[in-house]
């Protein structure tokens, strides 16, 4: 009795440390495709993690939504067009460029590009101001001369 106990009990961190059965569908074809067609759209609550990974609540809805759309033979375009009808472009990891998208698409490059136009302004600006001052051979001989004293110390 005394073992069967202790057996127990040595069990019983297993038993604690157990975690919830993912969802799987019995045809593994399907799970696959579910998987890879997750992996290509955005959770909507943690927003930079794939639908695939997310451990989110809303995220295994999605996915068990997307295996009954797969399971009543809809094509991965149909889903992901039903997605984005229910949730928008941002559930997509990659958005189509659309003509509201453009500026989020190109700004960056047009800011990178009229930062760079102000600072060759700025510079030409700076060298037109500062004039180099060009010694005449007076000064050179009177530098050096300093120069081989400050050596010479």
């Amino acid at each position: 009795m005394k073992k069967l106990l202790i057996l127990l009990l040595c069990l019983l961190p297993t038993f604690a440390f157990a975690g919830e059965a993912k969802e799987l569908t019995s045809d593994p074809v399907l799970e696959k495709r579910m998987v890879g067609l997750a992996e290509n759209l955005r959770c909507l609550v943690c927003q930079n993690e794939s639908l695939a990974s997310s451990h989110a609540e809303l995220a295994e809805d999605l996915r068990r939504e997307v295996r009954e759309l797969m399971k009543q033979g809809k094509s991965d375009q149909e889903i992901i067009d039903y997605l984005v009808a229910r949730y928008g472009d941002f559930v997509l990891y990659k958005p189509p460029m659309k003509s509201y998208t453009v500026l989020l698409w190109f700004g960056p490059f047009a800011l990178l590009l009229m930062g760079l136009g102000v600072l060759v302004f700025q510079l030409h600006k700076r060298r037109q101001i500062v004039q180099e001052s060009v010694l005449t051979p007076e000064a050179q001989k009177r530098a050096a001369t300093l120069l081989n004293e400050e050596e010479n110390k």
